[in-house]
C-alpha cells in the first residue's frame, strides 16, 4: 500500500506540473492567435481553433430571493448552472424571472487537433 500511496503522490505532483505547463502553453497560443487576429489556424501539422462560449455565473442570494418557493430552492440547494438550465428547460423556473441573478461570462476554449 505504501508504494501505491507513493505512486499516487508522485502522479499528483506530475499532474500539477503538467497542468501548469499546459496553462502556460495555452496562454502563449491564445496570445499568438489574438496577435494574428485568427480564430482558426493551421500551425505545422496541427489545427488550432478558438471557440468562445458564454457561461452564466449565478448570484446565490439574488437567485434565492427570486425563487421564493422553498421546494424549488431545495432542488437547487446551490446555484448550479446545469441544474438551473434544466429547471428552465422543464419550465419549473421562468428564464425572464432570473435574468438579474446571473452575469454572462465569455470563455475562450482552445482546441488543438492533429491533421
Amino acid at each position: 500500500m505504501e508504494k501505491k500511496v507513493q505512486q499516487y503522490y508522485k502522479l499528483k505532483a506530475k499532474q500539477k506540473e503538467l497542468e501548469k505547463e499546459l496553462g502556460e502553453l495555452r496562454q502563449d497560443i491564445l496570445a499568438f492567435c489574438a496577435e494574428q487576429g485568427v480564430m482558426d489556424s493551421e500551425i505545422g501539422g496541427y489545427r488550432v481553433k478558438l471557440v468562445t462560449q458564454n457561461r452564466k455565473e449565478y448570484d446565490d442570494d439574488k437567485l434565492y430571493q427570486t425563487l421564493s418557493d422553498p421546494e424549488v430552492w431545495r432542488l437547487l440547494s446551490k446555484a448550479d448552472p446545469a441544474k438551473i438550465a434544466s429547471l428552465v428547460k422543464l419550465k419549473i423556473i421562468e428564464e425572464d424571472k432570473i435574468t438579474h441573478a446571473y452575469a454572462v461570462k465569455t470563455v475562450t476554449l482552445l482546441q488543438v487537433d492533429k491533421k
